[in-house]
C-alpha cells in the first residue's frame, strides 16, 4: 500500500504539518498553491519541498480541469510553471470528468502535458473505463467514509494498483478498518479525519500512525498513454 497526500495547506498556516511530512515523508504529496500554481513563485512552498525531494517524495502538481471545460493550454501553462518554480515534474488532474463523452478531452491533454512525472486523474468516482489508459493513477474515490462503506468496484477494475482512494472525516478508531477495507479495491489511499469544504486543509492527528512501506519512496516510471 502507497500514501498519497493531498497537502492543500500553505506553509505559513500549517508550518507544523509540513515538518511532520519531512518527518516522515510519504510516498507522494499533492502540492497545491492556489488551485494551481498560483501566479508568482512564493518562497515558502520552495523551502518546505526541498527536504521531501531531497527525501525522495514524488511531488504532483495540483491542475484543476473544470470537469473538462478548462482549456488544455491553460492547464500546460501551469504544468510548466510548477516544474519552473517547484521542481515538480508529474501532475494531479482534479475534478476530472467521469463520462465517455469527455475523455478524448484528456487524452489529449495527457499527450499535451509535460511528461517528466506520473499523471494522475481524480474524477472521484468509478468512471468510463477508458480513463484508466489515460492516466498512471486513477482516483476512483474522494469523499467521507461513511459512503466509503459502499463503495463497489465495477468489473473492469481489477487491479488495485491503477487507484486510488481518499477518504475523509475518518475518526480515529475507524482508521484501520478503512484501510484494511481499501486495500482490496486500490493500492495507494490516504484518510483523515478532515472534514468539508476543505478536508484536505491539515494532516490527521494520526498521520504517523498510517502504514508507509519501506520502500515507498519507490517511484514508478510513467507509462505511455492509451497502453
Amino acid at each position: 500500500m502507497s500514501v498519497l497526500v493531498p497537502a492543500y495547506f500553505h506553509p505559513v498556516a500549517q508550518e507544523a504539518a509540513w515538518r511532520r511530512l519531512a518527518a516522515r515523508p510519504p510516498k507522494t504529496v499533492v502540492l497545491n498553491v492556489d488551485s494551481g500554481p498560483g501566479t508568482t513563485r512564493d518562497p515558502d512552498f520552495v523551502r518546505v519541498l526541498e527536504p521531501l525531494l531531497a527525501a525522495g517524495v514524488e511531488v504532483l502538481g495540483y491542475l484543476d480541469t473544470a470537469y473538462g471545460d478548462r482549456p488544455i493550454r491553460e492547464l500546460v501553462v501551469d504544468a510548466r510553471r510548477y516544474r519552473s518554480w517547484y521542481g515538480v515534474g508529474g501532475a494531479f488532474l482534479d475534478q476530472v470528468a467521469a463520462g465517455a463523452d469527455r475523455l478524448s478531452h484528456y487524452r489529449v491533454a495527457a499527450a499535451a502535458l509535460p511528461g517528466q512525472g506520473r499523471l494522475v486523474l481524480n474524477p472521484g468516482v468509478y468512471p468510463d473505463p477508458g480513463y484508466a489508459a489515460v492516466s498512471d493513477l486513477l482516483v476512483t474515490f474522494e469523499g467521507p467514509w461513511t459512503s466509503y462503506r459502499a463503495v463497489n468496484a465495477p468489473a473492469w477494475a481489477r487491479l488495485p494498483e491503477q487507484f486510488c482512494h481518499l477518504v475523509y472525516g475518518v475518526p480515529g478508531w475507524a482508521r484501520r478498518f478503512v484501510q484494511r477495507g481499501a486495500t482490496r479495491l486500490a493500492q495507494t489511499i490516504f484518510v483523515t479525519s478532515g472534514a468539508c469544504p476543505n478536508p484536505w486543509q491539515n494532516l490527521p492527528t494520526y498521520y504517523e500512525r498510517l502504514p508507509l512501506p519501506r520502500n515507498d519512496n519507490a517511484l514508478p516510471g510513467r507509462r505511455p498513454r492509451g497502453e
